[in-house]
């Protein structure tokens, strides 16, 4: 008697390492096989509860407004205040600020509003060319100097404004990294706003031409 409950014992070791293999086996296969199709639907009040982070919660055009003032202030930090002490000529140093304004712009404010997205393709809304690839590499250069040149007739037109309200006694406007990271912010916005108000009217035109 002893030898067969030594047996049976034995038996249900066997079993339950099975069952525990295989439900093992199914849980990696499942989680391989996962994806948009097949995965559970989870809200969002699930996900804060994973989510790490301080507890201030900012809206997605905000934290969209802070990474692009806080980047285009930064290379006027770097470029224009470290570079104007070195570079005598004003039409140099806006080629060499523009460059890098575009460079920063596709290689780390972009990646930066990818990153904070919570969906794909939620931040292609605050860039001028969302697409991946190298070709938006020479594109955001050229297109840095646009809202570049708006902000430089704009620190222009307040200096005069300045001048002439005051009688010629106050001084030139100065250009901080803040103030131009707010300016270069308000006209690429503007630019982007333009760009998707003409692309939403093309598409209703050939809707409607259909």
């Amino acid at each position: 008697m002893a030898e067969r409950k030594k047996g049976g014992g034995t038996g249900e070791q066997k079993r339950s390492a099975a069952d525990y293999y295989k439900l093992h086996t199914r849980a990696v296969d499942d989680l391989i096989g996962a994806d948009e199709s097949n995965s559970p639907e989870v809200t969002e009040e699930e996900l804060r509860q994973y989510r790490s982070g301080p507890k201030l919660r900012l809206a997605e055009w905000a934290k969209a407004l802070l990474v692009k003032m806080w980047f285009a202030g930064s290379v006027c930090f770097f470029i224009f205040w470290g570079l104007s002490g070195y570079v005598a000529d004003r039409l140099d140093l806006l080629l060499v600020f523009g460059a890098a304004l575009g460079v920063v712009t596709d290689i780390l404010t972009n990646n930066a509003l990818r990153f904070l997205a919570k969906t794909e393709g939620a931040a292609d809304r605050w860039m001028m060319f969302p697409q991946r690839g190298y070709l938006t590499f020479p594109l955001n250069i050229v297109y840095a100097f646009l809202p570049l040149v708006c902000v430089d007739y704009l620190y222009t037109l307040l200096n005069l404004a300045l001048s002439a309200l005051s009688g010629g006694s106050a001084g030139p406007l100065g250009v901080g990294p803040i103030l131009f990271g707010v300016f270069y912010t308000g006209f690429d916005l503007l630019f982007i706003f333009i760009k998707r108000t003409l692309r939403a009217v093309v598409e209703d035109a050939k809707r409607s031409a259909r």
